[in-house]
């Protein structure tokens, strides 16, 4: 069985051209290819491999099957998973007096929180600026450890007006489309009556 991975090539039915051609492998889940990109029209679509051809061992698959299942209880009892809830993962923990969550506050690793959201949760890791908090349903991200002055915000300066003309003229420096204040117009002289 030959060993494939990411940038090699293997045959696979092409969904666009509608034939067996060569293929870039683009993604692997385990030692299966997921996605390929045909190298004939370019495109990009599952792995389909091609017809006849399959990714099992071609050796005596009768033999093969008898010696899985009579090994398979005790393969099972080996492989089989340890599922621990929620709960006995907080058991322990300082569930009382866990502190509300808050971006400027620093976490630690297994310490409870409470998020206004997400409810109880602990720290399941801590990476830089921000944590990983497992929740009753999930996982989040959050960030940690910003706890300094808040930042000014910006003032505001509006575009300054340009005047427009045509592109193929350049435009004086400082001209601007509104008049200024001391070329106001004067009213006319009074006449003397």
């Amino acid at each position: 069985m030959a060993t494939h991975k990411v940038g090699g090539e293997v045959d696979a039915l092409c969904t666009r051209c509608k034939l067996t051609l060569a293929h870039t492998i683009l993604a692997m889940v385990g030692t299966k290819i997921a996605r390929v990109r045909c190298n004939t029209c370019g495109g990009d679509h599952a792995y389909r491999g091609a017809p006849g051809a399959t990714d099992r061992p071609s050796s005596s698959s009768s033999t093969t099957r008898a010696t899985r299942t009579s090994s398979g209880s005790s393969a099972a009892s080996k492989a089989e998973k340890i599922i621990i809830s929620f709960e006995e993962q907080l058991a322990g923990k300082d569930v009382a007096n866990a502190p509300r969550y808050s971006p400027k506050d620093t976490y630690r690793m297994d310490q409870v929180i409470q998020h206004p959201t997400f409810g109880t949760g602990y720290v399941s890791a801590v990476r830089g600026d921000k944590v990983d908090i497992t929740f009753r349903g999930d996982t989040k991200t959050l960030v940690h450890g910003r706890g300094g002055a808040p930042a000014e915000k910006p003032a505001f300066s509006p575009p300054v007006r340009q005047a427009t003309g045509p592109a193929d003229k350049p435009q004086p420096v400082g001209d601007t489309t509104e008049p200024a204040a001391e070329e106001a117009v004067e009213p006319p002289p009074a006449s003397e009556d």
